[in-house]
This record gives C-alpha cells, structure tokens and sequence, in this order.
C-alpha cells in the first residue's frame, strides 16, 4: 500500500498525504482525521524514507570498515554483526563503508553527503586521519579503538596492554624464561595501529617486571604468515618455550609450524594470547587467551552513538573493556631441555628447513 492508495480513498491530493505524514506544512484537523482514519483502516507504516522526512533524520549509521580488499579477520567480523544487531534493537540501518585506498571516496561520501545520522570508525590508529575528517565535519561519530590523546572522543576500546601482561605473567608462573610476542604485521605496526603498540608496550612492560628473556615479531595476518614467524622464531630465539600472540589471523600457522617442528602443544611449548573466542576454542588444544568482547563493545558503540546523536553537545564519553584471561589447554610448564626436540632435524619438511635458512 502507497501513499496514492491513501489519497485516493481520503479524497485529498498526494501532496496533502506526505504533509500529513512529515509535518512539513500543516494539514486541518479534519484532512488528518481522515486521512488517519484510512491509514488505520489499511494498516498502513510509512517507509523509512518517510520517517526519515519527518524526523528530520535518515535513520541510519555508517560503520567505517578495512578496505574492501583486505580479508576481515574473525574478530572484525564479530564488530560488524554486533553493530548490525544492536542498531536494528533501536531501529536503526547500517551503511558499510571502506576506508583506506580507493575506499577512501567512499568514506568522503558518507562524512560529506550527510547520508548517516552518525558514524562508527573501526581499526583506529594512534595518529587516525579519518578521526580527524570527520571530526571537521561535525558528522556524530564514536570510535571502536582509540587514537593516541582520545579524552575529547567518543570511544570503546579494551586496553591489550594489561591481558599481554597476564600472559606473560602466567607463562612465567609456569617456569618459562624466554618468551615471544608473535604481533600483527609490519605494516600495521609501523602505522601506529593502537593494538599493536599497545600490546607491544604491554608485552615490554611485563618481560622486565618479570626477569625473563622476551623477543618480538611482526607477523603478516594470514595462515602462512603465522608459518614464517614461527620458524623465524625457532630459528633465531631456539630457547624460546612460549609464545604470547596478539595475531588472531595467524593462528593456525603458528600451530601448523609448532607442529611440523616437532612441539607437542603445551608438553613442549606453549602458546597463550589475546583472540576473539572463536579462534581460542578452533585452536588445539584450546587457546589460553584473553577473549576479546568483541560483540559487547559493538553493541557500546552503537549505544555512544545513539546518545551522542541525540544529544551532540553531550560531554565526551567512552568505555575501556578489560576482559580476564581464560585458562584453557594451551600453557604448561616450561619443558626441560631433554624434553624439548631439536628443531628441523633433517627430517623435517624441506620447504620449513628453507624458511628458517632465509
């Protein structure tokens, strides 16, 4: 049923429909009865669009997304949905838009062409460009992930520093005195991606307090980078008996090269982290991690952004989750020396012996 239906059996012009219904130019008491009268009789919702037109808002948020190119990791993906969810609770759309490369265009649209009500930006960085465009614009805008002095932002974030610090304290407990951060990649850490360095910090923090050896690796976030930087680690750090990883994506590398290598997860080696739980509980044995509450801090974002639309003079609020560590199947104590096997033996798969040579 469309507004011309409505005109036609309340006897009045299309026009005087959509007045009714957005409020822009007033109608009589008389025509709005009537015109009400048919809308109840057909059981008639007006669109969005209509909505929108009368509140004087479109009824949706931009979420600001890696680029379109880029594979989303588990966890991103769990930021999405939970967004998605908790906007449509408070009947609101989402509009997905890249940023980054030629997604850049759209992210401009978005801020610029006042399509949204608001904006959430993911993957911030600690010196984050976009913060600042869209800052300029004066779009609503909160942030998952926080830039370097976030105080006059909107934000949700947890801190990796403290759980990188848990497990290197629990490992630790466990008698193992050389340790491995296993971070995100080259490239995301020399832009100044605010987990990474944080977790980097985190992890320093915690070697020093803690009187043990500890060495970090940039890791590409795929399955073959998880590959390389294991068998970089066991070759270059060969005393090393743990690993703590920030790297999610990674994951099944690092278990697949442990593996290959000889290790028996945790009888030889251990690996804890910081992941989203759905990459703890695929790994095996279970990873022992602190799980990122991905979905919850979704759900706060669109919850900031809601109030903040409402009301866009409110002071800056925000949210620091600090998730627990969960203990599960992955950490042990540290093995002996006799205990522990000799990486790449000669019979170990030729093209691993190659990766650790180069």
């Amino acid at each position: 049923m469309d507004i011309g239906e409505i005109a036609r059996r309340a006897g009045v012009a299309r026009s005087t429909v959509s007045y009714a219904l957005s409020g822009k130019r007033p109608v009589s008491v008389e025509t709005r009865r009537r015109i009400q009268l048919v809308i109840d009789e057909l059981d008639y919702r007006p669109n969005a669009s209509a909505r929108a037109l009368k509140e004087g808002r479109t009824r949706t948020v931009g979420l600001v997304i890696p680029p379109a190119g880029a594979r989303l990791t588990s966890m991103q993906l769990d930021f999405v949905g939970s967004v998605v969810e908790a906007a449509a609770r408070v009947d609101l759309d989402v509009l997905l838009s890249p940023s980054g490369g030629d997604g850049d265009r759209s992210f401009e649209r978005l801020i610029s062409g006042r399509r949204v009500d608001g904006v959430i930006l993911m993957e911030i960085l600690m010196e984050d460009p976009r913060v600042t465009r869209v800052a300029q614009s004066g779009v609503p805008f909160v942030t998952i992930g926080r830039i370097r002095d976030p105080d006059a932002t909107w934000w949700v974030d947890m801190d990796y520093a403290p759980p990188v610090g848990r497990c290197v304290d629990h490992l630790a407990d466990l008698g193992h005195r050389h340790i491995a951060l296993v971070n995100r990649s080259t490239a995301l850490v020399s832009a100044g991606y605010g987990p990474a360095l944080r977790a980097s910090e985190g992890f320093a923090e915690a070697v020093g307090r803690r009187e043990v050896t500890g060495s970090e690796f940039c890791c590409e976030d795929d399955v073959a980078g998880g590959e390389r930087c294991v068998a970089e680690i066991l070759a270059s750090r060969p005393s090393t008996t743990a690993i703590v990883t920030v790297n999610e994506a990674a994951l099944p590398g690092v278990q697949r090269a442990l593996e290959r290598a000889g290790h028996e997860i945790p009888r030889t080696f251990s690996v804890a982290g910081v992941a989203a739980d759905q990459w703890a509980e695929e790994f095996h044995p279970p990873l022992t991690a602190a799980d990122v509450p991905s979905l919850a801090m979704g759900t706060a974002a669109v919850e900031l952004l809601a109030e903040r639309i409402a009301d866009p003079d409110a002071p800056a609020r925000h949210r620091l989750f600090a998730p627990t560590l969960s203990f599960r199947d992955s950490t042990g104590s540290a093995p002996r020396p006799s205990a522990r096997p000799a990486f790449l033996s000669p019979a170990a798969p030729r093209r691993f012996r190659e990766a650790a040579a180069d």
